[in-house]
């Protein structure tokens, strides 16, 4: 069973959603990454996502955009990003790790290298958010192959069709992309997503995440009824973004909002989560 299923697990047991974190790698500076994926579990992030810093994000709204602008004026690359999961298995061999980012870096540096070193390093599972599933078999294989989960986007846009393509083909959890638009957006409609999250889980047995407009724990304990994981980026990378010039106040505040949302999410009543 690999660290996601066994997170998974772990949460339907003790009746609590998993909650998802995402960070860009290396965003103020590379030194940060670390300690601050160590904080973010210490504070009750179940699975952490760590975003892969690239020059043209298309799906990534201004504050992740800015992250990646960070990260690569310290020239933060993919091998860099491998390189912090590797220090972070140091001390923490249980909390999945997934990377998000583009597939420019990926093709850089080869599917089938890419795969080895990303299953050598301890990540869990990739999110590639511009490879659909069509033209990503070959990748997907490579990742399946060494033990690696491909993560797949589902959108408020996808028809049946696409829900159970997609499905199939993922790994791991399936990610629900709650609005459309770019990482940031806001007004969440929750019953919306209900309905969204109702119609993958008849698809597939894999666990459903949902992501993008969690800004608050009333978002995140809202989502939690419903879902089977909830993700939150954009407000947290907020966070890092104003406190970037102090590591130790980046942790602070970082680990209290999601010590927040955890709390939140955990005082949702078992009868209200799905």
């Amino acid at each position: 069973m690999s660290r996601i299923e066994q997170t998974f697990a772990r949460c339907q047991q003790s009746g609590r959603k998993a909650l998802i974190t995402y960070i860009t790698g290396g965003d103020p500076e590379p030194g940060v990454t670390v300690p601050l994926l160590h904080t973010l579990v210490a504070n009750g992030a179940d699975i952490l996502e760590l975003g892969v810093p690239f020059s043209d994000p298309m799906a990534e709204g201004p504050v992740i955009q800015a992250a990646c602008e960070r990260a690569l004026q310290h020239k933060v690359s993919l091998s860099r990003v491998l390189e912090m999961v590797r220090e972070f298995r140091q001390t923490d061999d249980r909390t999945p790790i997934v990377l998000m980012g583009y597939l420019n870096p990926i093709e850089a540096m080869g599917y089938q290298r890419f795969a080895e070193a990303a299953a050598a390093a301890g990540v869990d599972g990739v999110i590639t958010v511009d490879l659909p599933p069509e033209e990503g078999e070959e990748f997907n294989a490579a990742l399946i192959e060494r033990g690696v989960d491909p993560i797949l986007l589902l959108a408020p846009t996808s028809s049946a069709a696409r829900i159970k393509r997609i499905c199939d083909a993922a790994r791991g959890f399936v990610y629900y992309v709650s609005l459309k638009g770019v990482t940031g957006a806001a007004s969440l409609d929750v019953s919306s997503v209900a309905e969204r999250v109702a119609a993958i889980r008849s698809a597939t047995s894999l666990p459903v995440g949902v992501g993008f407009g969690i800004s608050d724990p009333e978002s995140a304990a809202r989502v939690a009824q419903v879902a089977d994981a909830v993700v939150v980026g954009s407000a947290l990378v907020r966070l890092v973004a104003q406190n970037q010039n102090d590591s130790m106040k980046i942790r602070e505040a970082a680990g209290a909002f999601i010590a927040s949302l955890r709390q939140a999410m955990d005082q949702v009543p078992a009868a209200a989560k799905a």
